[in-house]
């Protein structure tokens, strides 16, 4: 729409203003809570709904909404913090070099093939500078909905902004690697690929942190599920 066709629609509706038309008041998209919506108990249809999301900023410079990848019954569930450029762009997780990264580590290390983990963002919108907290606390409902119908036995939280805003709590590197606790979950945090790119010598750290998620995978008898 062009800066001269909206001129004309302001100069209409002041036209119809002028002759006692009255107009909805002012509303704050920031204030609306999803919970007060009745969100789908389906991870397809919870999708599709949040495809049609503009509770924040983030909506109006998306290029596409990326929900989740995976199983949906899998019993681990990784979380980052917002899709990468690379997925953005595709449409797809696991693609570009955090994302051949983060799939190695499930797949060489794990020994799980990374369509068997279910993985997710706080965000479901690319930004441009960095997602803040107000941009995850309007989509949180919809990762809580995630994880509810998921159901996972352990989440894993990629990277210390995940962390952070999961436990509301800024002790990431003294909690890395760990077994904590989310809303009765087990849970753990790692560095996230990205941070990863940034600071290889950190890789070997955090491959001793995917052999812990290892063995609590084995300990729930993961081949036999």
């Amino acid at each position: 729409m062009t800066i001269k066709v909206k001129n004309q629609i302001l100069k209409y509706l002041n036209n119809l203003k002028s002759f006692g038309y009255k107009y909805h008041e002012d509303f704050d998209i920031s204030s609306f809570d999803v919970k007060n919506q009745n969100l789908p108990n389906s991870l397809i249809e919870l999708s599709k709904f949040s495809s049609n999301c503009y509770l924040c900023e983030l909506s109006k410079s998306r290029k596409r909404v990326l929900f989740d990848f995976g199983n949906p019954k899998s019993k681990i569930m990784f979380i980052q913090d917002e899709p990468s450029s690379s997925e953005d762009e595709l449409n797809t997780f696991y693609v570009g070099n955090s994302g051949e990264i983060l799939s190695k580590m499930i797949e060489n290390v794990l020994n799980i093939k990374k369509e068997e983990v279910y993985i997710t963002s706080l965000v479901k919108c690319k930004s441009f500078n960095g997602a803040t907290n107000s941009n995850f606390d309007s989509c949180n409902d919809y990762l809580l909905k995630q994880i509810e119908l998921v159901n996972p036995s352990l989440i894993v939280a990629l990277g210390e902004k995940t962390y952070s805003y999961l436990l509301k709590n800024s002790n990431f590197l003294q909690n890395k690697g760990k077994f904590l606790k989310f809303n009765d979950i087990a849970f753990i945090a790692i560095y996230s690929p990205s941070f990863l790119l940034r600071n290889p010598s950190l890789k070997k750290e955090t491959y001793f942190d995917m052999l812990n998620i290892k063995r609590f995978l084995e300990e729930l008898n993961w081949n036999s599920y």
